[in-house]
């Protein structure tokens, strides 16, 4: 299904700037110069996601996120502002934002990129949701996954960043008991620790400076249906406890609250770390990765099923032309060779990003080797025995480092993780 985006805005010069870059993308656009129009519009339509400009006359659109999270199914909410300030970052995320940019924006192709990845990774998977794989392992895991969302177990999927562990979380909720019941997502990595327990259980009204109204947390949100809890492992030890506490008891206590609120859900969780030596270690509670780990999915690196490069390629490639309008491209023999000895640090989502830039680059129908020009020197697949998920983690995390000269928000984007979480394994792993 093709995702629909709602961008609300009223400088009509701006509002089209931000439609004609979204517009290469392929995605179903919705428009509207407020937020009283975006609710008006909303009330007949759905968007999957609301890029909406801070100040706005009526209701701002702080305001509106606050309104689209009170839905049963909120669209995912991106706050667009000249002010980019701590608290306006504070209130965004209080109030639901997925994602806070700053004018003046970035380039459109890094803006699409963003919003690319806020919508998901439709591109590991075909048009009926099936993962393309012809890697044993990959399929056993995919129907085991099956067989989970039959039940209401809680799920652990782990992976490196790129593999697709959202995606596979998705499939879980969507094939489940809970399909038609909110889906409800949060990025535990780019989550302020001091705003951690409001996000997650929610606050009374006065509960702290600023707390204006009564807020209900995601865990009330995802109440029937399915919550996701991506890069858990960043959790704070504080919060873990209270997580351990709230799917033990099936209960959340707001935060400023006396009474308990029952809650009703489907925990999956995900993480790029080994939780297992993260709990042997102490830095994660052993106790509550024990429940986290009631089925463990674990999804192989890109390297490791590199016969999945011919059957990911071509369909990614055919993505790319019909999103950014281009006349169909092959690969060419010696092409598809060349992406088959590449390892792939940033697995299928770095796999898309070469495809689409060869897609733009080559002028014929052909993409030859040449027009891959980030492959040249990267390093081959090696033929040793396979690394342990934080060997493998590090030799990333250098890779990427190297093919951006250092720059470290060009890695961060590359290995499609947060500035913040790249710093934090920097100083794991003692990298200068």
């Amino acid at each position: 299904m093709i995702p629909t985006v709602l961008v609300v805005d009223d400088d009509d010069g701006f509002r089209a700037l931000l439609l004609d870059i979204l517009r290469l993308e392929g995605y179903r656009l919705l428009a509207a110069a407020s937020a009283e129009q975006a609710l008006s519009i909303l009330e007949r339509d759905r968007a999957d996601l609301v890029l909406t400009d801070r100040r706005l006359p009526g209701l701002d659109g702080l305001e509106l996120a606050r309104r689209l999270r009170a839905q049963p199914r909120p669209p995912v909410v991106v706050l667009v502002t000249a002010y980019g300030t701590i608290p306006e970052a504070v209130a965004a995320v209080r109030a639901g934002v997925a994602d806070y940019l700053t004018k003046p924006l970035e380039s459109p192709a890094a803006l699409r990129r963003r919003i690319r990845d806020l919508l998901g990774e439709p591109a590991v998977a075909d048009g009926s949701g099936e993962f393309l794989t012809g890697d044993p392992r990959l399929a056993e895991l995919v129907a085991m996954a099956d067989r989970a969302a039959a039940t209401d177990a809680t799920v652990l999927v782990t992976g490196e960043s790129g593999t697709g562990k959202e995606l596979l979380a998705r499939r879980i909720h969507a094939r489940s008991r809970r399909a038609d019941r909110p889906w409800v997502a949060l990025n535990c990595a780019a989550l302020p620790e001091s705003l951690a327990e409001s996000e997650l259980f929610g606050h009374e009204k006065g509960a702290f400076t600023g707390a204006l109204a009564r807020h209900r947390g995601r865990f009330e949100q995802a109440d029937g249906g399915t919550l996701f809890l991506d890069e858990i492992g960043d959790l704070s030890p504080a919060i873990q406890a209270k997580l351990l506490r709230a799917l033990e008891e099936r209960k959340i206590q707001r935060l400023g609250g006396t009474e308990p609120v029952a809650v009703d859900l489907r925990l999956v969780a995900a993480t790029h770390r080994d939780l297992a030596m993260a709990a042997a270690t102490g830095e994660f509670r052993s106790d509550l990765y024990y429940r986290l780990n009631v089925v463990a999915l674990a999804i192989p690196p890109l390297r490791e099923r590199p016969g999945d490069i011919a059957l990911l390629a071509p369909r990614l490639l055919s993505e790319a032309t019909e999103r950014l309008g281009l006349p169909a491209r092959r690969l060419a023999p010696e092409a598809l060779a060349a992406l088959t000895r590449h390892s792939w640090p940033g697995n299928v989502r770095e796999l898309r990003n070469a495809v689409e830039r060869a897609a733009i680059a080559a002028s014929g129908e052909t993409i030859e080797p040449r027009h891959l020009p980030e492959l040249g020197g990267a390093p081959s697949r090696p033929a040793v025995a396979p690394l342990s998920l934080e060997q493998r983690e590090r030799q990333a995390i250098l890779a990427a480092l190297e093919r951006t000269g250092g720059h470290r928000e060009q890695a961060a984007e590359l290995l499609g993780i947060s500035v913040r979480t790249l710093y934090n394994r920097l100083r794991t792993y003692g990298i200068r």
